[in-house]
């Protein structure tokens, strides 16, 4: 279907400030439209794009494969830190099945959630249980199938988000049409799961009205914060009225899937929720917003849409609100924040989006755009990142903050409609990197049972991984080019041991792992 090019270290298709550096470009050529849900950054450090794709049937053939099916299928593509191709998955179904939540297990492997209008067969184990139904993929972290699970009912149900917990088990939240137990046009679905993909339990809510999720985040005690756009009155399971056309609707539930709090933000026009993040203290909520002052919205509205976020504390309650506005209709697709090394203080959020122009779209309407906030929100700079020709249509899809201050995002761009191809691009920014708490080395999980990953935090090209026991003998060896590695542990008896990290520019650094 696709042939993936690399770019040069210039980057033709974004303008950028002199502050970043294009690391790699990764251009994903199609000839269909392609459906780029998210980027996910594994626990080893590289990258999974995700989305839903048709497959060409000369790409079906020259793999020799018997999977295609004319019908959009799951589509996952793995990078390296190189942005080179790691491996590249199809999971199909009969008919037409879109992906869109992917979450890193602490495996290394993934949980893939998106919504199948296909009966049994090719991939798909499970027969449909009427209408459209959310379809589950667990892999390893090489895109091999663990296990799956086919949810539903004689009503449509839809997979809108995806998180793990703490005990390793699974939230799925999506959205019902319709339902007989339901309270509005569209419901809220929220499943939780044990690790193996056994249901546990279920729960339908909402108002008398549309609510459509949106996010969900795992929160520290182990249970989930779920945002919602929210057309809906009161009534249902929904105690809070909405301020206008459309509000955000906040749910706090705890561990086993129980509503805890709910809050409704909102002015008289529409206000879309999009993302969410952690925060030292409580959370994060954004999205666009049309209305004035009113409801409970003390920002103002410059132009078409502003973005508008609001920080919240553990209990649900304001702390600040504050709008931004990069003219016409701007979109919010992403929201990172960055803690502190202890992650005991968060010291600034990272958003990101694209701006449209209301009404049809022309030439250059479509640009990506970077925006840095403090910890209380007020703006410090903001970037346009531009397509490389103004009959090009550009829309982020998501970014991701890495550890090392680098910035990946995610996105489509098309000549026409109908041909989006996907495009991810890393920048090195020195603004961010300035922000950035710099290490040596990081060992992860730790204490370990089988398997842990050691993080280098300085530039290497070639660097060997030792790890010795407590009386200095020599247990492994192992010879590295990234700046993650996986190492098994499994062989090793409960204690403590030393992980020693020797480079070719004469760098060294050691941490001590737990062997539980």
């Amino acid at each position: 279907m696709k042939k993936i090019y690399l770019g040069a270290l210039t980057l033709c298709a974004f303008l950028v400030t002199s502050a970043q550096e294009v690391v790699w470009q990764k251009d994903i050529k199609s000839s269909t439209q392609d459906f780029l849900s998210q980027i996910t950054t594994t626990i080893d450090q590289q990258y999974l794009i995700t989305g839903s794709s048709i497959q060409s049937k000369s790409r079906s053939q020259a793999a020799g494969s018997q999977k295609q099916n004319n019908g959009y299928d799951f589509h996952l593509i793995k990078l390296n830190q190189q942005g080179e191709e790691v491996w590249e998955k199809y999971f199909s179904g009969s008919s037409h099945d879109y992906l869109s939540a992917t979450v890193t297990t602490q495996d290394g492997g993934s949980l893939l959630a998106g919504t199948s209008y296909s009966g049994k067969g090719l991939d798909k184990k499970d027969d449909s249980k009427g209408g459209s139904d959310i379809w589950l993929i667990r892999i390893n972290e090489f895109g091999d199938e663990l296990w799956q699970k086919t949810l539903g009912s004689s009503f449509d149900e839809e997979a809108r988000a995806a998180i793990q917990t703490t005990d390793l088990g699974f939230f799925v939240a999506g959205n019902i049409q319709n339902a007989l137990k339901g309270y509005g046009s569209k419901d809220v679905f929220i499943t939780r799961l044990d690790k193996d993909g056994k249901e546990l339990s279920q729960i339908i809510l909402g108002g008398r009205g549309l609510d459509e999720v949106e996010k969900m985040i795992p929160t520290k005690d182990g249970g989930a914060l779920l945002g919602i756009y929210s057309r809906s009155s009161l009534g249902g399971t929904k105690k809070t009225e909405n301020f206008g056309e459309g509000d955000y609707w906040i749910l706090k539930l705890d561990k086993n899937g129980r509503v805890e709090w709910e809050k409704n933000f909102g002015g008289k026009g529409d206000d879309h929720l999009r993302t969410l993040a952690l925060t030292s203290t409580g959370f994060i909520i954004g999205g666009e917003s049309r209305s004035e002052r009113s409801g409970n919205k003390t920002a103002g509205l410059e132009e078409g849409s502003d973005l508008w976020l609001i920080s919240l504390n553990e209990r649900g309650d304001e702390q600040w609100q504050k709008s931004y506005n990069f003219d016409n209709r701007d979109i919010l697709m992403g929201m990172n924040v960055i803690h502190s090394a202890d992650a005991q203080s968060s010291k600034g959020i990272l958003l990101g989006g694209y701006t449209q122009a209301e009404g049809r779209i022309e030439t250059d309407d479509e640009t990506f755009w970077m925006l840095y906030l403090d910890q209380n929100g007020t703006e410090q700079w903001r970037k346009h990142v531009k397509g490389e020709s103004r009959k090009k249509e550009e829309r982020l899809s998501d970014l991701k903050l890495n550890r090392d201050g680098s910035i990946v995002l995610a996105g489509t761009s098309a000549e026409e409609f109908g041909k989006e191809n996907w495009k991810i691009v890393k920048l090195g920014d020195k603004q961010v990197d300035q922000l950035i708490e710099k290490y040596d080395i990081k060992i992860y999980p730790n204490p370990v049972s089988d398997y842990a990953y050691i993080e280098i935090g300085f530039d290497f090209k070639d660097a060997d991984i030792l790890l010795y026991d407590m009386s200095g003998r020599q247990l492994q060896n192992i010879k590295t080019k990234n700046n993650v590695t996986k190492i098994n542990t499994q062989a090793l008896v409960q204690g403590a041991y030393l992980v020693t990290i020797k480079t070719d520019n004469n760098k060294t650094a050691s941490a001590k792992l737990i062997k539980k």
